[in-house]
């Protein structure tokens, strides 16, 4: 391990005159509750047409009725999943988007399994009477109004399921899985037809007809305006477009752009968009990458690693390609800092979004301490940039290089015989009075929160946010 120590307090954090969104506290009791809510309006509907008493009615009678339960709370657990990623902005802002996006699978495993459960239910209960168990599923697909469609639905979303498992996804490129994930839109649409046509719970009900229109078109609405709308007003209002393409060190560049009022843009130093070039095939894709430096009133800058993926074709962005913009998202800002020392953990590329924190964290001089891991000194990015911070702010460096022991520390190997916690320790003596930012891959995330935990960092203190998918 080497050290690094500048501190000469020559430089005021960067201020932003742009006002910026702040997370209110009870907007996260607000979101789950309405979500628990809307489980017991479907529950309380079933309950209302008779469910219990005919659960009771003997055994055909109580696999219809299960059926019919089981329909109604996937289709509602359907429409919460879609809105745990319509990136509404006080949700985002409430949770984070890693945190919905695990919710957001859990959600739809649950609703996938209880649709199953819903055709096999039914399909007992029609089909107990006369003993004809296929024939009768047969004859609901074939005869029933909307059936065909729900058979589609139930294809489309079985093939987002099977893609979303997580040794699917392993074997897939970010850019294929999310556009067999859009299937899921078109899954959840073909099956409205086959619940207001011949849904029991629809049918009978003005008052649950009312209700399930009001939310379909509730979700439809987040979909358009979080997801379409704000993004495509947001690139027309700030015109974004590459300035220049700076190569930083072996595969890593950085994309300097520039637009119009960008101050008024709401975005903070560690928050991220997701970015489409506007340069040939393949621009529908976005991908999300943080702001490397903090946002500038005419200026914004991303750095990306080349991966395999369409983040190589970013090195040979031309001067003057439009670019489109989502966000900005991401919990891991200056607002969750309440003062007093920081140390901020960054691996590999994960240092990103770190170094733009670096400038707009409000702490004094000499109370900041960056932990920077790589494989070897070749791959420091940012390394005259950190310095001249360095020395302005009064920042405590150290560059902790070698290729990474076994999972799951993350220490390098030359001394992975090392306690991550104790190592952190002495790095950090008193880090358990210190807000830890860390950011890098998944696995070295996940090594070094559990070592700052360890270390004795209150888990409040800890912050971090993963791109999951």
């Amino acid at each position: 391990m080497t050290a690094t120590t500048q501190a000469i307090p020559r430089h005021r954090p960067t201020g932003t005159r742009r006002r910026l969104p702040t997370t209110r506290r009870w907007w996260a009791d607000a979101v789950g509750s309405a979500a628990a809510l809307s489980m017991l309006v479907v529950v309380a509907m079933w309950v209302a047409n008779r469910g219990i008493q005919d659960t009771f009615a003997g055994p055909w009678s109580a696999a219809t009725s299960l059926g019919r339960v089981t329909a109604l709370v996937a289709a509602d657990l359907m429409l919460i999943q879609v809105l745990l990623m319509a990136r509404i902005p006080w949700v985002e802002r409430s949770y984070g988007q890693d945190r919905l996006a695990r919710w957001h699978r859990v959600v739809g495993f649950t609703s996938f399994d209880l649709m199953l459960a819903h055709v096999v239910l039914t399909t007992l209960g029609y089909g107990g009477s006369t003993g004809r168990f296929f024939g009768e599923l047969w004859s609901l697909i074939t005869t029933y109004p909307g059936m065909l469609l729900a058979t589609a639905a139930l294809a489309l979303i079985t093939l987002v399921a099977v893609t979303s498992v997580r040794l699917a996804r392993r074997r897939l490129h970010y850019e294929s899985w999310h556009l067999l994930h859009l299937y899921a839109y078109l899954g959840v649409g073909l099956a409205l037809p086959h619940e207001l046509w011949t849904g029991t719970d629809f049918v009978f009900s003005p008052l649950a007809r009312a209700y399930w229109w009001t939310l379909y078109a509730l979700t439809a609405g987040a979909i358009v305006v979080y997801r379409i709308g704000m993004p495509l007003l947001r690139s027309h209002r700030h015109r974004l477009e590459v300035a220049k393409v700076v190569r930083e060190a072996p595969g890593v560049v950085s994309v300097y752009l520039t637009g119009r009022r960008l101050d008024r843009l709401p975005v903070r130093a560690g928050q991220f968009f997701q970015w489409r070039f506007l340069a040939g095939p393949g621009w529908t894709r976005g991908h999300p990458y943080s702001l490397s430096a903090a946002p500038r009133p005419n200026s914004l800058r991303i750095t990306v690693k080349d991966l395999g993926d369409d983040s190589a074709k970013v090195a040979r962005l031309r001067r003057g390609t439009r670019v489109l913009i989502e966000g900005p998202y991401g919990r891991l800002t200056g607002e969750a800092y309440r003062g007093g020392p920081v140390t901020l953990i960054g691996c590999g590329i994960g240092i990103t979004p770190l170094r733009a924190l670096l400038e707009e964290l409000p702490f004094p001089p000499g109370a900041a301490t960056l932990v920077y891991r790589v494989r070897s000194e070749s791959e420091v990015v940012f390394r005259r940039e950190i310095e001249s911070l360095a020395a302005a702010r009064g920042i405590r460096v150290v560059y902790v290089p070698g290729p990474r022991a076994a999972c799951p520390s993350w220490l390098p190997r030359t001394v992975g015989h090392l306690d991550d916690a104790a190592a952190l320790r002495h790095l950090v003596p008193d880090i358990a009075r210190h807000d830890v930012y860390i950011c890098g891959p998944d696995d070295s995330m996940t090594a070094t929160r559990a070592a700052a935990l360890d270390a004795g960092v209150p888990s409040r203190r800890v912050h971090l946010e993963r791109f999951a998918w």
